[in-house]
């Protein structure tokens, strides 16, 4: 294949899912940066190896589990050889040998060599038919030796093992399982689920042997060529056993001899650095191969990972860093759900909450500590499993929901989204997607015909997720139940953006520690990658400076959307709507004849009521906006606004028989106490008179309702695309009360939310306990938190009022003639 001389060149010693995964990410960010040669010790192109158990299991073929074909290479430009392992690394002039003395020169040089199982150390084992479970090879040797023999011992009762038992038995081959522990899969489940799932693998014509340990194979009469097949297994007990296939299932190792030979530092690795970088600069590597801050990992997700940082790397990017991994379990046997995650042992500082089903085959066990899932078993229904990852990773208190926790995320009482739903009992046909019309065969079939592994690769593929979003809850169990082990759910620290590898927290916290007070300077001191942000990082950064140090930071309009810019919302056809604010939905005859003779005047083509209680202006004209505002000299709503959007009323005790306090009154002084805030998104308030709630205070941000001793807030409610009740926060007694309480809330949010979170994101993430001890329990807290909202909003100007009076230093709205 002819070459680029002038651009650099890749080399890629293995062809397998982490190496490719690598090449893919260079590809969409830098396709045309290198001629890319690869080596791989295979005689197939990549495939999916986590796949290889459905091909034991007769349920593929090798041509289905193939991820990039030998056309998808040459499309691609890229040089593959096959059946080709690299010995040598000439590090010096930068060559890499095969064993036949092809060559190949680099520049860059990544090392994706993965693993090789570990094979006990024992007399017999290099006997015929003895073999580990890594490649296609070993698969296809088993398929063949299947067709001609009887008697197969696994050794091992881990995952792998019990993945390559069940592929046996299926091949049509007696198999017994050695393993040298009480209980199977003793890292993954503990005794009880371990018992469980023995038995239900017996039922299904496994055989067991437990606590034995291997001495030696024993080989059969020598053929007319010389070679020994093994015949039996011995332990050291002195048992013995038929044994015509020894599979051993006893773990891998990272294949860092190589790297090793070349003068790389190995230790129980390739020991890489957080950009996969080598201690040679010029060398990266990834996946099984590697000793990442002294971990190596067998699972795929954490492999994905690294190929994407990694990836950003090689294409010069300078963007990202691998931290590590947290991983779940959950195997692959053909009608055996199981999962299990973090510490599911516990200790003295731990308790246990249980659910034995033992006739129905259903066990779960979760492990709390200080109020947290540290850890957790499940076996028969493993549904939750995501979920119950979701809190473990995220600490999530649960306090609020430990009654129904057992029962999973169904008993909370919300349905439709964020894998409300059963994945699997959906069939193929039923939607998942609403907003794309994409149903759950079509994301099964994708995960497994084109190997996705993330809920970013689904959205890429399939659409599903990729639009409003609710579903992704959905599409996450869907992946997980799809790829079992090989699935991890997505970190939820994520860089800022691509500008920087710092999250959002960490983002706040240098703000507050050095007093930036302007972009230029946060990014500067930060070691921003680039000179002027991007538009993801530039609005966040410009509320992360003014909630953090109001009255003194610069407000950067550039840096925010279109909408907060011209302070009006843009429409489809570039017209704008103009919603002048009106105090908790009340309105008087004045403002009314304004904005109907504003209607005629501008001939405004739509006036409408919204469901915040105010009257919506639509297809106004940008240039006729400040003229707009002149007439109707009204406030403005805010409509457009991360910020305080409405507080919607009921009439309440004033007019309404069953109304037991003012909640008119009290949504008017609370929007005028608030009026002007911004905030991470939008924020709304809604105050009810009684507890028929016909203000629908219990899916606002923050909803209050009346009843006859006092007030009832609620927060984190979303009555948007995908409804959430708001949660019970607090009873208080008076006006007062309402306002300080309601706002110190709002004030923590404002300081502690990331950017585009709504209320309920972020009650979701740090847990509604830990809003209850910051608003509750901490008087002098909340009392602070109340007075830093409103030394914020002191001096707030009306935007509208502000470019009416300054005309002359907004000529944006000014039409210029060409």
């Amino acid at each position: 294949m002819q070459k680029t001389p002038s651009k650099m060149k890749l080399v890629v010693v293995g062809n397998g899912m982490a190496g490719m995964r690598t090449v893919e990410e260079l590809l969409k960010i830098a396709p045309e940066l290198y001629d890319i040669t690869v080596f791989g010790d295979e005689p197939y192109p990549n495939y999916n190896r986590i796949m290889l158990s459905p091909v034991l299991a007769n349920e593929q073929t090798v041509d289905d589990i193939i991820l990039n074909t030998r056309e998808w290479y040459a499309e691609h430009n890229i040089t593959l050889y096959t059946n080709a392992r690299i010995n040598k690394i000439d590090r010096k002039n930068r060559v890499v040998y095969t064993e036949d003395g092809t060559s190949a020169e680099y520049d860059r040089l990544l090392l994706a060599t993965g693993s090789k199982p570990f094979m006990l150390p024992i007399p017999g084992k290099d006997l015929e038919g003895v073999i580990g479970y890594r490649d296609i090879k070993d698969t296809n040797e088993m398929i063949a030796t299947a067709k001609t023999h009887k008697h197969a011992v696994v050794i091992g009762g881990g995952l792998l093992g019990l993945e390559a038992a069940n592929g046996l038995k299926i091949q049509g081959m007696e198999v017994t399982v050695v393993h040298k522990n009480e209980w199977l899969l003793e890292k993954q489940l503990d005794k009880t689920a371990g018992k469980m799932l023995q038995k239900n693998l017996e039922a299904k014509g496994l055989n067991f042997l437990l606590q034995k340990n291997t001495e030696l194979l024993i080989g059969d009469t020598p053929d007319a060529n010389g070679k020994c097949r093994v015949k039996t297994a011995r332990f050291t007990d002195g048992l013995e056993i038929a044994a015509d296939l020894v599979v051993m299932a006893i773990g891998i190792r990272p294949n860092f001899a190589l790297a090793e030979s070349a003068g790389i530092y190995c230790n129980k690795g390739i020991v890489v650095n957080d950009t996969m970088q080598t201690y040679d600069p010029r060398i990266y590597a990834v996946g099984e191969c590697v000793a990442h801050r002294g971990i190596s990992y067998g699972l795929v997700a954490p492999l994905f990972e690294m190929a994407k940082v990694c990836a950003t790397h090689l294409a010069n990017f300078g963007i990202g860093l691998y931290k590590g991994s947290v991983t779940s379990t959950k195997l692959k046997v053909t009608g055996i759900d199981l999962f299990s995650a973090g510490d599911f042992t516990g200790d003295s500082d731990t308790e246990e909450i249980v659910l034995h089903d033992a006739v129905g085959g259903i066990y779960k066990k979760l492990v709390i500590k200080n109020d947290k899932i540290i850890g957790g078993v499940l076996y028969g229904d493993t549904t939750d499993g995501s979920w119950y990852f979701q809190m473990l990773r995220d600490g999530k208190a649960i306090h609020e929901i430990r009654d129904h926790l057992m029962f999973g995320q169904d008993s909370l009482g919300n349905t439709g989204h964020q894998g409300q739903n059963k994945a699997a009992a959906m069939n193929n046909e039923m939607e998942v997607c609403g907003c794309n019309g994409v149903c759950k065969g079509t994301i099964v079939k994708a995960i497994q015909d084109q190997g996705l592994f993330t809920i970013d690769d689904v959205k890429k593929q399939t659409k599903a997720g990729s639009s409003c979003g609710s579903c992704v809850g959905l599409v996450e169990q869907i992946l997980a139940s799809t790829l079992g082990g090989g699935y991890a759910p997505p970190s939820t620290s994520k860089a800022i953006c691509g500008c920087s590898d710092k999250n959002h927290e960490e983002v706040r916290a240098e703000i507050r520690a050095h007093k930036y007070l302007n972009i230029p300077d946060a990014m500067k001191g930060m070691a921003w990658r680039t000179p002027n942000g991007c538009a993801t990082c530039r609005p966040a950064l410009n509320y992360y400076l003014l909630s953090s140090w109001p009255h003194e930071a610069v407000d950067d309009p550039q840096s925010r959307f279109i909408n907060e810019r011209v302070h009006a919302n843009i429409q489809k056809d570039g017209t704008f709507s103009v919603i002048p604010r009106m105090y908790g939905g009340v309105t008087t005859p004045d403002q009314l004849r304004k904005i109907a003779d504003v209607a005629d005047k501008y001939a405004v083509p739509m006036v409408k009521v919204t469901g915040g209680q105010r009257i919506d202006l639509l297809g106004v004209k940008k240039e006729d906006l400040m003229g707009m505002w002149k007439d109707l000299d009204m406030p403005s709503g805010y409509a457009y606004a991360k910020g305080i959007r409405t507080v919607k009323t009921c009439v309440g005790s004033e007019f309404c028989r069953f109304g037991t306090q003012n909640s008119t009154q009290m949504g008017i002084d609370i929007e005028k106490a608030f009026d002007h805030m911004w905030a991470p998104h939008k924020v709304k308030f809604a105050v009810s008179g009684c507890p028929r709630n016909c203000a629908e205070s219990g899916i606002k941000d923050v909803g209050i309702i009346g009843v006859d001793s006092g007030w009832e807030i609620y927060v984190g409610g979303n009555g948007g695309i995908k409804t959430e009740a708001a949660q019970f926060l607090c009873k208080v007694k008076g006006h007062d009360e309402v306002l300080e309480y309601s706002g110190a809330f709002i004030q923590i949010y404002r300081e502690e939310a990331r950017y585009l979170d709504r209320t309920v994101h972020w009650i979701e993430r740090v847990g509604l306990e830990y809003v209850k001890q910051r608003i509750l329990e901490d008087s002098e807290g909340r009392k602070a938190a109340y007075e830093r909202l409103l030394f914020a909003l002191q001096g707030a100007v009306d935007p509208w009022a502000e470019r009416v009076n300054n005309r002359d230093k907004h000529k944006e709205f000014e039409t210029i003639s060409v």
